[in-house]
């Protein structure tokens, strides 16, 4: 995937925090900060108020010159982070604790999907409404460890044999290995992505989440930085935070300008798959609770879904799951 890098003006500005309450951070004269944040993927939906924030100013009304970076693939942000060739990264959750298993000093500042997009996914036709309908079925899947747990809970929770469910490695090729007949059911498509997709084609998808058939709920994605920049540079991370939360804001304030200033940057999308992508996922940019602001990460959420990475053996350190995740560069938090 090329690379694409976009530049903030830097300007040193105050930033007003979203939510209900208001907050000023303002950086000192001439502190305006150049900051590498690299997306998860390509860029899509899921980081819309990235690119509002950019066309509102947000970013340099913080005294900030942020540089969005996409991957030539999604396991490169963290590696990238960790060695200190970006500043932050936009990653998920699990894989965050995977790299904390490997010990990479990195923890989670915000979330940015806040409730699982990996589902469970097929074709009308083939009339799985229930993950109990999965007996006798070929799931497939892209071959990640914590996809194959899932599959084994959902089953186990539903009651369904494993022995009686065909998993199989369709890498990247979920709606084509749909499509083409090859699986019953995907299992890590995206209810915000390739749902959609499917649904534009006329297929009449059914989507099975995640959180409601037994796998503990988690952030699809979160903001990623280390820990000894964290400890350095809070201010400057605590701006980025914010500004971004003030993005999303927008977003949900303006849908349609959201979409319109992710397509512009991004010419290459489809404006009406995006905007379809984005209103979808609307809701799953805040917390349940409004009296939580923008990226809030509830620690007994985390902690759940870290004991169930652990007892099934895809971390084996529990100091990995521990601070994984603050809130105290959250506007009202840490204050």
């Amino acid at each position: 995937m090329k690379r694409l890098t976009l530049l903030v003006p830097l300007l040193c500005l105050a930033l007003a925090a979203c939510g209900e309450k208001q907050e000023i951070v303002t950086p000192a004269r001439g502190s305006a900060q150049s900051l590498t944040l690299m997306l998860d993927w390509f860029p899509n939906a899921d980081h819309v108020g990235v690119y509002q924030a950019m066309a509102d100013g947000y970013f340099t009304q913080a005294g900030l010159g942020v540089h969005v970076q996409v991957p030539s693939n999604p396991a490169s942000p963290l590696q990238l982070l960790a060695a200190g060739k970006v500043d932050a990264a936009i990653s998920y959750e699990p894989e965050l604790l995977l790299a904390r298993d490997r010990n990479l000093p990195l923890v989670s500042v915000a979330a940015i999907v806040q409730q699982p997009l990996t589902s469970i996914v097929s074709l009308g036709s083939k009339h799985i409404r229930t993950a109990a309908q999965l007996r006798g079925k070929r799931v497939g899947d892209a071959g990640i460890a914590y996809q194959h747990a899932y599959l084994e809970t959902i089953l186990a929770h539903e009651g369904v044999p494993a022995s009686t469910v065909k998993e199989t490695n369709v890498g990247a090729s979920l709606v084509p290995a749909m499509l083409s007949g090859r699986v019953d059911a995907t299992l890590g498509a995206y209810w915000n992505y390739e749902a959609i997709q499917l649904r534009r084609l006329g297929k009449h998808p059914n989507v099975i989440r995640m959180n409601q058939v037994g796998v503990p709920n988690y952030d699809e994605l979160v903001l990623a930085v280390r820990e000894n920049t964290l400890a350095a540079h809070p201010d400057e991370i605590r701006r980025l935070v914010q500004a971004l939360a003030r993005g999303y804001e927008s977003v949900r304030s303006d849908p349609a300008a959201g979409v319109a200033n992710l397509v512009r940057e991004n010419p290459g999308l489809d404006p009406k798959f995006q905007s379809a992508a984005v209103n979808a996922t609307l809701p799953a940019f805040f917390p349940s609770s409004p009296s939580n602001p923008w990226g809030y990460q509830d620690p007994v959420q985390w902690n759940t879904y870290g004991q169930w990475m652990l007892s099934h053996h895809l971390i084996s350190n529990p100091s990995a799951v521990a601070d994984a995740s603050t809130n105290e560069e959250l506007a009202g938090q840490g204050l």
